[in-house]
Protein backbone atom coordinates (compact mmCIF):
# COMPACT_ATOMS: atom_id res chain seq x y z
CA UNK A 1 0.00 0.00 0.00
CA UNK A 2 2.55 2.84 0.87
CA UNK A 3 4.58 2.47 -2.62
CA UNK A 4 1.03 1.82 -3.98
CA UNK A 5 -0.20 5.09 -2.44
CA UNK A 6 3.28 7.19 -3.20
CA UNK A 7 2.86 6.14 -7.11
CA UNK A 8 -1.18 7.36 -7.07
CA UNK A 9 0.06 10.59 -5.73
CA UNK A 10 2.51 10.93 -8.80
CA UNK A 11 0.13 10.10 -11.15
CA UNK A 12 -2.20 12.44 -9.41
CA UNK A 13 0.41 15.32 -9.88
CA UNK A 14 1.39 14.58 -13.25
CA UNK A 15 -2.26 14.82 -14.61
CA UNK A 16 -2.90 17.89 -12.97
CA UNK A 17 0.11 19.44 -13.85
CA UNK A 18 -0.11 18.55 -17.45
CA UNK A 19 -4.14 19.08 -17.66
CA UNK A 20 -4.97 16.24 -18.05
CA UNK A 21 -7.58 16.03 -14.92
CA UNK A 22 -9.22 18.58 -12.98
CA UNK A 23 -10.65 16.60 -9.91
CA UNK A 24 -9.22 13.35 -8.80
CA UNK A 25 -9.80 10.69 -5.58
CA UNK A 26 -7.93 8.51 -4.00
CA UNK A 27 -9.30 5.42 -1.95
CA UNK A 28 -6.74 3.64 -0.47
CA UNK A 29 -8.71 0.44 0.81
CA UNK A 30 -12.78 -0.31 0.91
CA UNK A 31 -14.64 0.71 4.15
CA UNK A 32 -14.81 -3.14 5.31
CA UNK A 33 -11.64 -4.37 4.09
CA UNK A 34 -9.20 -6.01 6.81
CA UNK A 35 -6.36 -4.40 4.90
CA UNK A 36 -3.37 -5.26 7.64
CA UNK A 37 -0.56 -2.24 7.74
CA UNK A 38 1.98 -4.82 8.11
CA UNK A 39 4.49 -1.93 7.47
CA UNK A 40 3.40 -0.14 10.21
CA UNK A 41 4.03 -3.19 12.83
CA UNK A 42 -0.12 -4.16 12.68
CA UNK A 43 -0.80 -7.08 11.87
CA UNK A 44 -4.59 -6.78 12.94
CA UNK A 45 -7.24 -5.81 10.15
CA UNK A 46 -8.09 -2.42 10.10
CA UNK A 47 -11.19 -2.95 9.85
CA UNK A 48 -11.75 -4.68 12.96
CA UNK A 49 -9.56 -2.30 14.87
CA UNK A 50 -12.18 -0.10 14.39
CA UNK A 51 -14.90 -2.10 16.03
CA UNK A 52 -13.00 -2.67 19.10
CA UNK A 53 -14.33 -0.84 22.25
CA UNK A 54 -12.97 2.82 23.01
CA UNK A 55 -11.49 1.35 26.18
CA UNK A 56 -9.43 -1.16 24.13
CA UNK A 57 -5.84 0.92 24.42
CA UNK A 58 -4.03 -1.37 22.16
CA UNK A 59 -6.62 -1.34 19.50
CA UNK A 60 -6.93 2.69 19.95
CA UNK A 61 -2.41 3.00 19.59
CA UNK A 62 -3.17 0.68 16.69
CA UNK A 63 -5.88 2.84 14.74
CA UNK A 64 -3.62 6.15 15.81
CA UNK A 65 -0.65 4.68 14.24
CA UNK A 66 -2.43 4.12 10.95
CA UNK A 67 -4.72 7.51 11.39
CA UNK A 68 -0.82 9.11 11.39
CA UNK A 69 0.66 7.39 8.41
CA UNK A 70 -2.43 8.28 6.62
CA UNK A 71 -1.86 11.58 7.50
CA UNK A 72 1.35 11.49 6.44
CA UNK A 73 0.61 10.40 3.36
CA UNK A 74 -2.01 13.15 2.49
CA UNK A 75 1.12 15.37 3.70
CA UNK A 76 3.22 14.03 0.98
CA UNK A 77 0.57 14.39 -1.56
CA UNK A 78 0.57 18.02 -0.49
CA UNK A 79 3.52 18.89 -0.59
CA UNK A 80 4.15 17.71 -4.21
CA UNK A 81 1.47 20.14 -5.15
CA UNK A 82 3.06 22.90 -3.52
CA UNK A 83 6.42 21.84 -5.19
CA UNK A 84 4.57 21.51 -8.24
CA UNK A 85 4.15 25.24 -10.47
CA UNK A 86 0.48 25.62 -11.64
CA UNK A 87 0.57 25.57 -15.58
CA UNK A 88 1.39 29.17 -16.58
CA UNK A 89 3.32 29.87 -13.81
CA UNK A 90 0.77 31.58 -11.53
CA UNK A 91 2.01 29.73 -7.94
CA UNK A 92 2.19 26.45 -7.10
CA UNK A 93 -0.86 23.61 -8.12
CA UNK A 94 -1.53 23.43 -3.87
CA UNK A 95 -2.28 26.90 -4.38
CA UNK A 96 -5.12 26.02 -6.77
CA UNK A 97 -6.45 22.74 -5.64
CA UNK A 98 -8.33 21.74 -2.75
CA UNK A 99 -7.83 18.10 -0.76
CA UNK A 100 -10.45 16.69 1.37
CA UNK A 101 -9.14 14.19 3.40
CA UNK A 102 -12.40 12.36 5.35
CA UNK A 103 -13.65 8.96 6.65
CA UNK A 104 -17.54 7.94 5.96
CA UNK A 105 -18.09 7.52 10.36
CA UNK A 106 -17.22 9.53 12.56
CA UNK A 107 -16.76 6.76 14.89
CA UNK A 108 -16.46 3.17 13.79
CA UNK A 109 -17.40 1.24 16.11
CA UNK A 110 -20.56 2.79 16.77
CA UNK A 111 -21.00 3.83 12.83
CA UNK A 112 -22.27 7.03 13.90
CA UNK A 113 -22.24 9.88 11.49
CA UNK A 114 -22.06 12.87 14.04
CA UNK A 115 -18.47 14.39 14.14
CA UNK A 116 -17.15 13.11 11.04
CA UNK A 117 -13.38 14.43 10.42
CA UNK A 118 -12.54 16.51 7.58
CA UNK A 119 -9.38 17.90 6.64
CA UNK A 120 -9.53 20.29 3.72
CA UNK A 121 -5.69 22.01 2.16
CA UNK A 122 -5.12 24.22 -0.62
CA UNK A 123 -6.69 27.38 -1.50
CA UNK A 124 -8.10 25.79 -4.55
CA UNK A 125 -11.53 27.16 -3.54
CA UNK A 126 -11.10 30.22 -2.05
CA UNK A 127 -11.81 28.86 1.54
CA UNK A 128 -9.59 30.38 4.31
CA UNK A 129 -7.89 28.06 5.89
CA UNK A 130 -5.30 27.55 8.57
CA UNK A 131 -7.93 26.98 11.14
CA UNK A 132 -9.72 23.76 13.29
CA UNK A 133 -13.25 24.44 13.06
CA UNK A 134 -15.68 22.25 15.70
CA UNK A 135 -18.76 22.10 14.00
CA UNK A 136 -20.90 20.13 16.63
CA UNK A 137 -24.03 18.51 15.48
CA UNK A 138 -23.51 20.21 12.07
CA UNK A 139 -24.93 17.97 9.52
CA UNK A 140 -22.10 17.33 7.07
CA UNK A 141 -24.40 17.96 3.47
CA UNK A 142 -23.94 21.31 4.20
CA UNK A 143 -19.68 20.94 3.95
CA UNK A 144 -20.46 19.38 0.72
CA UNK A 145 -23.32 21.95 -0.51
CA UNK A 146 -19.88 24.93 0.15
CA UNK A 147 -17.42 23.00 -1.99
CA UNK A 148 -20.59 22.66 -4.82
CA UNK A 149 -21.44 26.14 -4.64
CA UNK A 150 -17.28 27.46 -4.51
CA UNK A 151 -17.08 25.39 -7.85
CA UNK A 152 -20.06 27.56 -9.49
CA UNK A 153 -23.13 25.12 -8.98
CA UNK A 154 -26.02 26.51 -8.18
CA UNK A 155 -27.26 23.73 -6.16
CA UNK A 156 -29.48 25.04 -3.00
CA UNK A 157 -29.28 21.63 -1.47
CA UNK A 158 -27.23 18.50 -1.26
CA UNK A 159 -28.38 15.01 -0.47
CA UNK A 160 -31.56 15.26 2.14
CA UNK A 161 -32.71 18.47 2.26
CA UNK A 162 -33.94 18.87 5.46
CA UNK A 163 -29.84 18.66 6.41
CA UNK A 164 -29.54 22.02 4.59
CA UNK A 165 -31.70 24.17 5.72
CA UNK A 166 -29.48 26.40 6.86
CA UNK A 167 -27.77 26.82 3.98
CA UNK A 168 -23.84 25.99 2.76
CA UNK A 169 -21.58 26.90 5.74
CA UNK A 170 -19.26 29.96 5.67
CA UNK A 171 -15.58 28.98 4.97
CA UNK A 172 -14.18 32.00 3.65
Amino acid sequence: IPQVSRMQADLLVNAFANDMARVASLQYTNSVGQARMRWLGIDDGHHSLSHDPDLNTGSQEKLVKINRWFAGEIAALAKKLADTPEPGGNGSLLDHTTILWTNELGKGNSHTHENIPFLMVGGGLGFRTGRSLQLEKMPHNRLWLSIAQAFGHGVNTFGNPSLCTAGPLSLA
